[in-house]
């Protein structure tokens, strides 16, 4: 026998803050945008990243650099 599914209204719904404008928005699977609110702010997101205005920064590594004579 299976368990019952619970019902829209029993499922509890994840919250999450949009990184980009701080609106509070459900977190689902069908919005194409997540963890964004919307289209905008996630193409302000990749135009942070893209104008280097967001970067991870990493030391290079000695093995990273060839030797020059």
């Amino acid at each position: 026998m299976s368990e019952p599914q619970p019902s829209a209204a029993t499922t509890k719904q994840v919250m999450v803050r949009c990184p980009s404008c701080s609106e509070t928005v459900p977190y689902r699977t069908d919005n194409p945008y997540r963890p964004f609110c919307s289209k905008g702010c996630k193409a302000i997101d990749l135009g942070a990243w893209a104008s280097e205005q967001f970067r991870v920064e990493v030391k290079p590594k000695t093995e990273d650099f060839p030797d020059i004579d």
